[in-house]
């Protein structure tokens, strides 16, 4: 509340315009390319590398026989050098045509009674209570003719020992005579087993009532040596008693699981048997099963567990556990309320602007499963806390285990065996023929065709490890991939200018044809270390070199150069593919080619950061591109909040009051040498108003690194003068 002034005086209040907007969130690298699990297609962000095998797996088994072999993608080993450093990464696993997750129906089961049969007639009953069809209880078969148990509501009194049996009249002798003694004779078979009997007297009677207008036969049960035909209640009550024996169940589908991950390896069930202890023939600590337990009529509840699928019934190895959920989507505990059934669908993917629809109601909260395909029990319970009507729980799902199928990673459009590492081709980049739409190129070029968005994918950095430049069907995406970031304004992209095992020529060669100052190459490859594999791998130097940026920014800021003794050392390495002289990186480097330079007592370290810009300018550095790309986030993310306001003088001065402080901030952190933001009247005219347009100008002077040092020793005369 202001203060009431008065008397005349002089009044202090305190204006704090020091606060800074809300910086730029947490913006990481984007990574495109083949894994061993996870959603396809899908840019998912993680956090950390655990995160990353928990979603997208770790090593593989390829091949057959003698020459089967575990590998890993480079896209592993990309996320878990960057994920060292950074706080978050965009995985885009690539996915051949025709893949897809894994699913598995969760049943619901119905006690039937038991059942017992005599030549080609088999009978059955449901006991009461069970759940049926108004007016129906179940069926019985004597040769072409179906029977069907019928309730009291079909118009025929019922009694302790009677049951009434309604079958169509297909004409002829199945409708009179011959069948009423086929059931008895069936019946009476089985006399000594079950103690049901019909006497002679009462053919008459089911002969006279086939032929009526009711349709049915009545069916005296009689006290037998073999059985209790004691009436508990009516509506055939009887007929559970008198049966006796073991109840079979019918079986309905009450949900299905469908696992996030795609893929074959999803697929737990292997079209295989359960083996000793439930074991599954394909069960693997990367796909899954489920269980349900703890199912309760009363309540309509059961708990769902979701298992790792190599565990087994003795030693349960249990990753989720969800209890009491419902069917009612009245309920909190709604199963799909609390697990999520949402999934993404790829659309136009061959087109020039893929989308992913959304499609469910819940957003998923289970790691691994969603469900669909569920059936509901609205208002399972009434206001008193009652089942509201018997038949609801005959739709709850029966307890027990099961096993998931149907998930492809696309099958005869993958190539075997893939070819990892030093092995890549043209043709087979770890399984993808990049030349050919169902194998990948489609998926590769819809990948990146959705990182477009930059409204919806806020990433600073691009690398796609596996795709060299001097290959054809890998340059053609490339080329995608460098008119995407462009297109952007805000993202730098990282790729390798060849495959393993080439020629310096051929590297600067391909580094040459290309001008982009988005873009960066470095050569050669990397040897590093694998403990999972138990050896050593060689991988191309996009896969580490997001690793080396992200720790530049952790220790110093996007404007400081990536290279270097100080930031620029591959710590993970064991050795390049070849150690370049001094010659060697002058060729590079003078095709704008970065070279990763091993140096002794120094390890293997980036001895380079010129982008592919022909035209010598600040922006052939890519310390100065991504100063430019981190500014251009920052006000991006914070002007957002004024559009839409008034282009007056306030308004410009909130955006000055903005930007200022964040230049200075990098002026300090040695950044820039100086810089100017105009946003005033002489940039906004009345003309420039009236076209609902505000428009500011920035001046920047970035700072330049320090790539050659240049040592003159001079060497004088005894007794010469020093220069001041």
């Amino acid at each position: 509340m202001a203060e009431k002034i008065v008397s005349p005086g002089v009044f202090t209040n305190e204006v704090d315009q020091s606060f800074l907007p809300a910086g730029v969130q947490a913006i990481g690298a984007a990574v495109i390319g083949p894994t061993k699990k996870g959603p396809g297609m899908v840019p998912t962000i993680v956090s950390s590398y655990s995160e990353y095998l928990q979603k997208f797996g770790g090593k593989i088994e390829s091949g057959s026989g003698a020459s089967k072999n575990s590998y890993k993608y480079l896209t592993d080993y990309a996320a878990q050098e960057y994920l060292k450093y950074a706080d978050t990464l965009t995985v885009v696993r690539a996915m051949a045509d025709g893949y897809g997750p894994a699913s598995s129906i969760v049943s619901s089961s119905t006690t039937v009674g038991s059942t017992f049969s005599s030549g080609s007639v088999t009978f059955s009953h449901i006991p009461s209570g069970s759940v049926h069809a108004s007016g129906q209880m179940d069926e019985i078969s004597i040769g072409d003719v179906d029977f069907t148990f019928v309730s009291e509501s079909a118009g025929l009194a019922n009694t302790a020992n009677q049951i009434f049996v309604e079958f169509p009249k297909a004409g002829g002798a199945t409708t009179t005579t011959t069948v009423a003694e086929n059931l008895v004779s069936a019946i009476n078979d089985n006399t000594a087993t079950h103690g049901l009997s019909i006497t002679a007297a009462n053919v008459a009677n089911l002969v006279q009532v086939s032929g009526s207008t009711a349709g049915a036969l009545a069916l005296t049960v009689a006290t037998g040596s073999g059985g209790d035909t004691t009436a508990t209640t009516t509506n055939f009550a009887q007929i559970e008693n008198v049966q006796g024996g073991t109840n079979s169940t019918t079986s309905a589908n009450c949900f299905t699981l469908t696992t996030l991950a795609d893929g074959l390896d999803q697929n737990s069930r292997g079209g295989g048997a359960e083996g000793t202890n439930n074991i599954l023939v394909s069960g693997s600590s990367d796909n899954i099963r489920w269980e349900v337990t703890s199912v309760n009529s009363t309540k309509g509840s059961f708990n769902l567990l979701i298992r790792a699928g190599s565990d087994t019934i003795n030693r349960k190895a249990i990753v989720e556990q969800w209890n009491n959920l419902t069917l009612d989507p009245n309920t909190s505990n709604y199963i799909g309320r609390v697990i999520g059934d949402q999934s993404y669908t790829i659309r136009d993917a061959t087109g020039t602007d893929p989308y992913l629809q959304l499609s469910g109601s819940f957003p998923n909260k289970s790691r691994y499963v969603r469900v669909t395909n569920h059936v509901t029990t609205y208002n399972y319970l009434d206001e008193n806390g009652s089942v509201r009507d018997n038949s609801l729980s005959g739709s709850l799902p029966a307890a027990g285990s099961g096993s998931f199928n149907g998930g492809s990673d696309g099958g005869a459009n993958v190539q075997h065996p893939i070819q990892f590492n030093e092995n890549i081709s043209d043709s087979n980049c770890q399984g993808f023929n990049l030349g050919t739409a169902a194998e990948g190129k489609t998926s590769y070029e819809a990948a990146i065709q959705l990182l477009k968005n930059q409204d919806e994918y806020d990433i600073n950095l691009l690398t796609t490890p596996g795709l060299c430049d001097n290959l054809p069907n890998h340059a053609a995406i490339i080329t995608k991939a460098i008119t995407m970031v462009e297109a952007r304004g805000d993202c730098f992209y990282v790729t390798d200018p060849v495959q393993y095992n080439s020629a310096i020529a051929t590297a600067t060669t391909k580094a040459e044809a290309r001008d982009s100052n988005y873009v960066a190459e470095y050569w050669p490859w990397v040897k590093i270390p694998d403990n999972d594999l138990g050896r050593n791998v060689w991988v191309p130097a996009s896969t580490l070199i997001p690793g080396v940026y992200a720790f530049n920014d952790r220790v110093a800021a996007p404007w400081f150069a990536p290279a270097g003794l100080n930031r620029g050392g591959i710590d993970i390495a064991v050795q390049t593919e070849r150690k370049l002289t001094h010659a060697n990186r002058d060729t590079l480097y003078e095709s704008n080619v970065n070279p990763i330079a091993t140096f002794p007592n120094a390890g293997v370290t980036v001895f380079g950061q010129k982008t592919l810009q022909k035209k010598a300018s600040a922006l052939d550095r890519v310390n100065v591109r991504r100063l430019l790309i981190a500014a251009k986030k920052f006000i991006a993310s914070t002007t957002k909040f004024l559009v839409f306001e008034n282009n007056t003088a306030a308004t410009r001065n909130r955006f000055l009051g903005m930007v200022n402080p964040w230049m200075e901030n990098v002026q300090q952190r040695q950044g820039l040498y100086a810089f100017k933001v105009v946003m005033d009247d002489s940039n906004n005219t009345p003309d420039v108003i009236d076209r609902n347009q505000m428009v500011g100008q920035i001046f920047l002077q970035p700072a330049k690194a320090a790539e050659f040092i240049i040592i003159d020793f001079n060497i004088m005369p005894t007794g010469a003068a020093f220069p001041e």
